[in-house]
């Protein structure tokens, strides 16, 4: 398969086809209109490849071509719609391009709606619930019928460009599925604090992949997965097909999006909930949490109200360590995802403020037994102003349950500390991890030895001596010897510059006085 256009060219035609709804529409809305777009831009194209390769092998016999496009990853149905004003009646396709020819009806953002409903209606497996978060003839959000309509006409032209045809037999899944996720980020570029419900920076998902290791065959869980970013590179580190992935999403659009990220990179088959992970948890087999081999998460930081007034009696008993405080959740994924890796084998990697790593009170007395139980492996500390949510540093802590009691690394008694904040490039807005960051973390996890002012393996005894709190610069030491400085030198060269200067302004003087005369 030939692929014509390349990655940097349809990141760059998509995000144009963004200018029509910038100005009118908010920032942490437009993303929501333009992402469905390019699905149902997608979807159509390949529904579309499909269809004509099929013409070619069966030439005029519909019936088979329809039968062999139902087995297809989904189905494009035909809508039978009643003009309400003029009892006109007429058959289309619900694709794209059906929309395009209609794009200057004055009810266009109806249509639109009418199109997305007849696909989830015929994809329900698939795509049940997808589109009900987003309305195309929403005045409130888009503003009256003839503004409206004027941004869904260009929006849909701009869509329509030559340079975005996103079949197949054009363009591999894996360039439409980088895109979604280039588009995500630069919108959490533009949503700024609001970014933190649907985004994770994507080296930033990439390092907790490949720390986590997941393996063919293995189920992976993402309990707090925004637009599902996350879930995509651990899949990507499996490498195959061979993996089952999970997720849990509080927020409507935004479970809507990891729905369309999950199609778009042919992972259809993920589960992705849409519910409360902490305080209703729909991931439950047989009235108990179900189990993973790989659960993995950037949590919202210190969510407050989380739920802490109804975790005494959670009927899960997830938080048998001690109940977090009600102003700070972070504890409460932590405990959520422990209770939902399997037994003496499941892994955790999550993303926390470095508040958990040192507070004290419940924290501290949770952070304790979970030291104590043998469940910490290692603790990441990266830089500063990572994400667009918050300047903070953050920490990696990761979890390994087959170091408890009768699991393989029970015997394992230590925790590797690796302080990565210096290991960044400054950028206008947010500091990058780069590739070579990212291999520095990974190589130093997995030699788990000390390495100067960088890493330190800690026995449980240095842990406990310090009174269990983890803050890094308590085991990683990275302070620089300032170089001796040489207070003659210093002096005699101080003496020597203000000779010269006496000298400058005496000539100075001389140069003035010539002026005056």
């Amino acid at each position: 398969m030939a692929t014509n256009i390349s990655q940097e060219e349809i990141n760059s035609i998509a995000w144009a086809a963004c200018d029509t709804f910038r100005g009118p529409v908010d920032p942490a809305q437009y993303k929501d209109y333009i992402l469905v777009m390019l699905f149902l831009k997608y979807i159509s194209d390949v529904w579309k490849d499909h269809y004509e390769g099929y013409k070619k092998q069966y030439g005029d016999n519909d019936e088979r071509i329809r039968r062999k496009l139902e087995r297809e990853r989904f189905t494009l149905p035909y809508v039978n719609y009643e003009d309400k004003d003029t009892g006109q009646k007429e058959q289309f396709h619900a694709d794209f391009y059906s929309l395009c020819e209609r794009r200057t009806r004055a009810n266009i953002g109806e249509l639109i709606n009418i199109i997305l409903d007849a696909i989830e209606e015929s994809n329900k497996a698939k795509l049940e619930g997808v589109f009900r978060n987003i309305d195309f003839n929403s005045e409130a959000n888009l503003g009256k019928t003839k503004d409206r309509n004027r941004l869904l006409k260009h929006l849909l032209e701009d869509f329509n460009k030559p340079q975005l045809d996103l079949r197949p037999s054009r363009v591999s899944e894996d360039v439409i599925g980088n895109t979604y996720i280039y588009l995500i980020e630069r919108f959490a570029s533009d949503a700024g604090k609001k970014a933190g419900e649907f985004y994770t920076p994507h080296k930033v998902s990439e390092l907790l992949a490949r720390l986590i290791k997941p393996k063919a065959g293995d189920r992976i869980c993402d309990p707090a997965c925004g637009s599902g970013g996350l879930l995509v590179e651990a899949a990507k580190e499996v490498g195959g097909k061979d993996f089952a992935l999970f997720g849990m999403e509080v927020n409507g659009s935004t479970w809507a999006l990891a729905r369309m990220n999950m199609f778009l990179h042919g992972m259809d088959s993920a589960r992705i909930e849409w519910c409360n992970a902490l305080t209703n948890p729909a991931l439950v087999e047989k009235d108990r949490l179900m189990k993973f081999n790989v659960v993995v998460a950037n949590p919202p930081f210190s969510l407050d109200k989380w739920g802490a007034d109804e975790a005494e009696h959670d009927r899960f008993n997830r938080f048998w360590r001690g109940v977090p405080p009600k102003s700070k959740g972070d504890y409460a994924f932590i405990s959520h995802m422990i209770e939902a890796a399997l037994e003496k084998e499941g892994k955790v990697a999550v993303v926390v403020p470095h508040g958990v790593l040192f507070r004290g009170g419940a924290e501290g007395r949770i952070r304790q037994k979970l030291i104590e139980d043998n469940l910490l492996d290692a603790v990441v500390g990266l830089p500063a102003n990572l994400f667009p949510t918050t300047s903070i540093p953050v920490a990696i802590l990761l979890f390994d349950r087959s170091r408890e009691k009768g699991g393989s690394g029970e015997k394992r008694r230590n925790v590797l500390f690796i302080d990565a904040s210096r290991g960044y490039q400054s950028a206008k807005t947010r500091n990058l991890l780069l590739e070579g960051h990212i291999e520095k973390i990974v190589a130093t996890c997995k030699a788990r030895k000390d390495v100067d002012k960088y890493a330190h393996v800690a026995p449980f005894e240095e842990i406990k001596e310090n009174d269990f709190n983890l803050n890094i610069p308590r085991y990683v030491d990275t302070f620089e010897e300032e170089e001796e400085i040489d207070v003659a030198a210093v002096q005699k060269e101080i003496d020597q510059l203000e000779s010269e200067l006496s000298e400058v302004k005496a000539k100075m003087a001389a140069l003035l006085k010539e002026v005056v005369q």
